[in-house]
Order: C-alpha cells, then structure tokens, then sequence
C-alpha cells in the first residue's frame, strides 16, 4: 500500500533536459544501496549516462516528475531481453511477448513513489519480467507488493546472479 496518493499523471517519458535529475537519481539509489547493506548492485558507474541517453533517445526512459522536476526514474523496454533468454529453478510464467523494467530508482525513499511506478507499469502491461540483486530487499519487497512472482535466477552480462521476477495480469 502507498503512504501516499501518486498520482499516474506525474509519470511521463524524459526529456534531454531531465538527463542531469536521472543521473543524481541513480547516485542517491546508489548511495541507499550501500547504506542499507548493498554494496555489490550498481558498482562504478552503472548505471552510465550512456544507459539513461540510450533509454532516452529509444523511449524507454521515464521520470516520476512531482512538479520540480524528476524524483524518480524507470526504464521500460520491450523483450526480449538477452538476460532472460535462460533462467535457472523455477521457470518464467509464460512464454509470451513481454516487456521489461530496469533501473528503477527513486531519490527519496519511504514516500511511496517506486510502488507507485510499479502500480502504473502493471496496469499499463500486462505481462513483465524485472530483476533485481539478492541484496536488494527493498526492490523485492517492492515488486511482490506490486504483484510480480519470484521466479528463478538469471545471469547479467557482467556474470552476476540477480532474482528473477515476473508479473501477469489476470
């Protein structure tokens, strides 16, 4: 449940001039990763302004923008994504078209904005994968609250383990 109303109307997709919010969004997410016991999810400079200027230029990058400007980010992208091409234990829910979220990061914590983000990505899809590090509790939590299955493991690029998520409507 949300602490408080986040309206739908305060996500849209980003702008060129919002690039410089993204990237201290994903700083501040990467600073609570580390102060709440994170410390190997979004080493170095993952994710880049290359990411967030790809995610840009493709459509796939949105902002949670309260009026001053963003406070929350997401990417959502259309599948397949390489990394789920295999997934370990227990299987993807279906093998239908999917879409996919990555890099959901929010600068201030506890207000409910993330779990409004993942609100509006499942009522806008209806069938989508994420993952997420085993370290990172309040990401999973997140997503369970937002109705995704825990399913298996998947491998990133960099040969890291994350959890693999999975949300179908109906």
């Amino acid at each position: 449940m949300m602490k408080r109303d986040c309206p739908f109307s305060s996500l849209r997709l980003a702008a060129e001039k919002d690039l410089d919010a993204v990237m201290g969004i994903y700083d501040a997410a990467r600073a609570f990763m580390r102060a709440n016991g994170n410390e190997t999810q979004w080493t170095g400079a993952y994710p880049s302004r290359a990411h967030a200027e790809r995610d840009l230029a493709n459509g796939w990058l949105w902002v949670y923008d309260e009026g001053a400007g963003p406070v929350a980010v997401m990417s959502v992208m259309p599948g397949p994504d390489r990394t789920y091409a295999s997934i370990e234990g227990e299987p993807w829910l279906n093998d239908e078209p999917y879409w996919v979220m990555h890099r959901l990061a929010v600068a201030r914590s506890g207000r409910g904005t993330g779990s409004a983000m993942l609100a509006w990505l499942c009522e806008r899809h209806d069938n989508v994968r994420a993952d997420t590090h085993e370290d990172n509790l309040p990401m999973q939590r997140a997503l369970e609250r937002a109705g995704f299955v825990r399913c298996g493991v998947v491998t990133c690029d960099d040969g890291t383990p994350r959890i693999a998520y999975h949300f179908v409507r109906g």
